[in-house]
């Protein structure tokens, strides 16, 4: 198999586009997973999705290639793209490169996707900048059984390498979409008997004294911000989370943790 040795290669161009440029993901509808454990979650549950393999030399070596071939469970997955170690590192967002990475179609999805179970839980997010928070809030909307996440366009890229690593792979397996107005979508889910609750610090209800609705969905704001007057607006219930000492506020994913396992 040939090696790719050369870091202007148009295909290493592209990947590194696709790790740099939100507008190259938007416009190719593509993201990147690096990483030996995300390559992982990548074959095992959204082989399907995988566009492109790259390996470097040494990883190719290794044995690793056909263990995570084999996790695709006989879903057809492109042939892997080797390339020099130097090359590798070149294209890669980690500080010590694994010497693996995947280019995966972006999953698409709609509201109606997440609201036709009986029992509907949703996360709905205003604006939320860290990627580590969105990455988190992700990870633990997995754990807590959601059915999906709504996002507002000022919310950060679920595809940047930092969102993506944080989700742990979860990003695949939990429905989501953005809006471009969440005012509209908050009325529509009311419409579908879906009652909104706003994470609100100045007034509410204790979230732990809250009788929650088998379809509802936890509405967390912005880190710094929270969330706006329009958009209490159209909820149905603001709750508090009660706090000790002198703390005036909590991690914006700590918040969405406990709302979530709250439902």
């Amino acid at each position: 198999m040939d090696v790719i040795t050369s870091n202007k290669n148009d295909r290493i161009r592209n990947v590194s586009a696709l790790q740099k440029s939100k507008k190259s993901r938007t416009e190719q509808r593509a993201f990147v997973a690096e990483g030996i454990r995300l390559a992982e979650d990548v074959f095992r549950s959204g082989a399907g999705l995988i566009r492109e393999v790259y390996a470097s030399e040494s990883f190719a070596q290794s044995g690793e290639l056909k263990r995570l071939y084999d996790l695709a469970g006989g879903t057809a997955v492109t042939e892997p793209v080797l390339v020099k170690d130097s090359v590798f590192g070149a294209m890669s967002e980690t500080v010590t490169p694994q010497g693996i990475l995947c280019v995966v179609e972006q999953p698409q999805y709609g509201i109606d996707d997440m609201t036709g179970d009986k029992k509907v839980k949703l996360l709905i997010l205003e604006d939320i900048q860290d990627p580590g928070n969105l990455g988190t809030m992700i990870r633990t909307a997995e754990a807590a059984g959601m059915n999906g996440v709504i996002m507002s366009r000022g919310t950060v890229d679920i595809f940047s390498p930092k969102v993506i690593r944080s989700t742990m792979g979860a990003v695949l397996r939990v429905p989501f979409t953005y809006a471009d107005d969440l005012n509209p979508v908050l009325d529509g889910l009311r419409q579908k008997e879906i009652r909104s609750y706003a994470a609100y610090l100045r007034n509410g209800d204790n979230f732990k004294e809250v009788d929650y609705s088998d379809r509802a969905a936890i509405v967390i704001g912005n880190e710094g911000n929270g969330l706006s007057d329009g958009i209490l607006e159209h909820c149905d219930r603001n709750v508090f989370i009660p706090m000790a000492g002198e703390v005036e506020s909590l991690n914006a994913a700590v918040a969405a943790a406990l709302l979530m396992y709250a439902l």
